[in-house]
């Protein structure tokens, strides 16, 4: 059997704009040599952190999601705007954190892996963090003018697990982590 590696055989950009490019492109993929047809959006990495108070809380942010049309209670989560490297992924994260919840970290900013939000449409993928022994200043915010950030709260695990599962919490990339938070033992 022929093994192909993944290339790029056509590409045609249907939009390009600071926060998201479409694309649509012929790849050759292992299975499918000749090449196949596929409509991507392409952005840039992202960051969530999980903030972790020093009794074991969690800090949420509330935040108002036009696409969606609603609030969601989540992780501080924001785009890494420059480079890829793991240094300039986490001052990414330690970013997000101070502007979005105020928080800086005094304990450690563990790097837990990355996810993808949704293969099938997007090669988005976002970096996961675990901050130990935060310092919490909600007053210390200073997001971007085009967040919507309403409140920010500090959650019991227990409160964020119930939160979780009766559906108050919506958003996939605090969703995840959580998960990733679970299944590492990272959760009281």
């Amino acid at each position: 059997m022929m093994s192909f590696d993944w290339e790029i055989l056509r590409e045609e950009i249907l939009l390009d704009d600071s926060y998201i490019r479409v694309v649509r492109e012929t790849v050759r993929t292992p299975a499918c040599p000749e090449g196949r047809e596929w409509t991507k959006a392409v952005r840039k990495p992202g960051v969530t952190v999980a903030p972790r108070l020093v009794d074991g809380s969690f800090v949420m942010i509330r935040e108002e999601r036009v696409p969606a049309r609603r609030e969601f209670w989540q992780f501080p989560a924001g785009q890494v705007d420059a480079g890829t490297s793991p240094d300039e992924i986490e001052a990414a994260a330690r970013r997000e954190l101070r502007e979005e919840a105020g928080c800086e970290v005094e304990g450690e900013l563990k790097y837990l892996g990355k996810f993808f939000t949704s293969p099938g449409f997007t090669n988005e993928h976002t970096h996961q963090f675990l901050a130990t022994d935060v310092k919490w200043n909600p007053e210390n915010v200073a997001y971007d003018a085009g967040e919507y950030i309403l409140e920010s709260r500090a959650f019991s695990a227990g409160e964020l697990r119930e939160m979780i599962a009766g559906g108050g919490v919506g958003d996939a990339n605090t969703l995840s982590l959580y998960a990733r938070l679970s299944a590492g033992g990272w959760l009281p």
